[in-house]
């Protein structure tokens, strides 16, 4: 019977280990205390189908997207994963990519997220979703698809390290950064 015993204790102990490393690692993550309904890093599940909006004709992966409780009501909250560390200041494509994230939440699930999550290697920063942001949001894609259909689209940046490493350098046809 005390074999019995022994083995319970163990099994507990097992079972704290797992829970505590389990807290421990939730917390790395960075991600608020909720529900992981759509993960597309591949660490929790498999990944999801991206979340499409014909509408305003945008289609993206949000890293997460965590179900919490915000004034009495379950919300989704997209969180964005850069691998880097937190820089001085957010970069505005971060911020935009992270809101584009939220009009498709927003589009796709019909509820109006209040914020999204910027999680950085080192920081976690709060991005507040709001109508000017939205406004942004839709401005920038209406650019990107006006682009689409230009002849020439120019350079809006004189970041050579860029350049280097842009996928569509061999089309761009401007060399003076890229050398």
């Amino acid at each position: 019977m005390g074999y019995l015993w022994g083995i319970v204790l163990i099994l507990l102990g097992v079972g704290l280990f797992l829970l505590l490393r389990g807290r421990r690692r939730w917390q790395q993550t960075g991600l608020p205390a909720g529900e992981v309904v759509y993960s597309d890093t591949g660490q929790w599940e498999k990944q999801e189908q991206p979340l499409t909006s014909r509408r305003y004709g945008l289609v993206g992966r949000p890293d997460y997207l965590v179900r919490v409780l915000e004034n009495g009501q379950t919300v989704p909250i997209p969180v964005e994963v850069k691998s880097r560390r937190r820089p001085a200041e957010a970069y505005a494509s971060h911020i935009l990519q992270l809101a584009a994230y939220c009009l498709l939440v927003e589009d796709v699930l019909k509820v109006r997220p209040p914020y999204g999550l910027l999680r950085y290697a080192d920081a976690t920063l709060r991005i507040d979703y709001s109508d000017e942001l939205r406004g942004l949001v839709l401005a920038a894609a209406d650019g990107v698809r006006s682009a689409r259909s230009a002849p020439n689209v120019g350079r809006e940046h004189q970041d050579a390290n860029r350049c280097r490493n842009c996928g569509y350098r061999r089309a761009c046809g401007s060399d003076a950064l890229t050398s």
